[in-house]
């Protein structure tokens, strides 16, 4: 491992103005995904910044609706917080669906945004990658790919991001907000994951040397009503082969509203807004749920071991929204 140095910080302006004064210093929050990636030579920071006694550590209401959350705030702690729980559900329910207990307890808010893949051949650095190397190639692409992506990819990455609190984020149109030596900034969930292209290496829209010191989560009624579900090789401890955050309003069998994001299909949550339009002001039934599906995967593009995605992601687009609608009618 390369050496490096560590600073443990206590207020954001300090914070800020390490990161900005050292382009490879990197933010140590539970370090639950960058330690690992430092001991196996991909990340390779000069310093360690200790965000974790930031004040960053809250989560309060927002006047006319919504939530704020900071950045340091754990995992645990965001999943078990009763407000989440009652008008952000499908949140609460991915974050819980994610690592182990003891994960959760030293994972932040902030460390989950910037998380990186699970791809083999990214965290091998005996292979090429171009996320980690650009321009060295995808072998993802003629070798291991199962729970590869199926939406969004390129001929230069075909991996996906690994979050369950990101997909639900998506779906409710979270707002990161971040901290820079020129002032204060906020990216809307949607813009802050950058399309893989032909720059796979370049993963979110962070300006240089910003802190991410929060999300908000603006007002919507429709999400009191969601649930989050994934699919995973094993019952634990194991990342999706495919989920889904669902949101669901429905009327006298009409959809009013409906909110849609996958995981483990694309590089980053993958808001279903095809199928969201799709749906919304018609009939809340299976068949309409299933073309629904069929609008939002139209774009997908398989290779020869992960097609599989596509029927798995149809399913639990009808066997949730249909869940969701029972529940309504009750």
């Amino acid at each position: 491992m390369r050496e490096f140095g560590y600073q443990r910080v206590f207020d954001v302006p300090g914070a800020v103005a390490l990161l900005g004064a050292d382009p490879d210093a990197r933010c140590l929050g539970g370090g639950t995904n960058l330690v690992d990636l430092m001991k196996a030579g991909v990340e390779r920071p000069a310093q360690l910044i200790d965000v974790r006694e930031l004040p960053l550590g809250r989560i309060e209401a927002v006047d006319g609706g919504g939530l704020r959350i900071g950045a340091t705030v754990t995992n645990s702690e965001l999943a078990a917080h009763p407000e989440v729980r009652r008008q952000y559900p499908a949140l609460a329910q991915a974050v819980l669906s994610g690592a182990s207990g003891q994960l959760r307890n030293m994972a932040t808010v902030g460390g989950n945004l910037l998380q990186r893949t699970r791809c083999g051949y990214f965290t091998d650095s005996t292979k090429p990658c171009n996320k980690r190397v650009p321009g060295s190639g995808c072998p993802a692409i003629e070798g291991e790919h199962h729970n590869h992506a199926i939406l969004g990819a390129s001929g230069h990455c075909v991996a996906v991001h690994p979050s369950d609190m990101g997909v639900a984020l998506a779906a409710f149109d979270a707002v990161v907000r971040y901290e820079t030596t020129d002032g204060p900034g906020e990216l809307p969930l949607a813009e802050f994951y950058l399309p893989v292209g032909d720059t796979p290496h370049l993963e979110t829209a962070l300006p240089p040397g910003a802190l991410i010191t929060g999300i908000t989560l603006p007002p919507a009624p429709v999400a009191a009503h969601s649930r989050y579900r994934k699919v995973r090789e094993r019952a634990s401890y194991a990342f999706a082969i495919g989920s889904i955050a669902a949101a669901l309003d429905v009327r006298d069998g009409v959809v009013r509203e409906v909110r849609l994001a996958f995981g483990a299909v694309a590089s980053r949550p993958w808001r279903a807004r095809e199928a969201e339009r799709a749906l919304t002001g018609g009939p809340a039934d299976a068949g309409a749920f299933a073309a629904a599906a069929d609008a939002e995967l139209a774009a997908a593009e398989t290779l020869p071991h992960n097609g599989y995605k596509v029927t798995l992601v149809r399913n639990l687009v009808v066997a949730m929204l249909t869940e969701l609608t029972e529940e309504a009618a009750r």
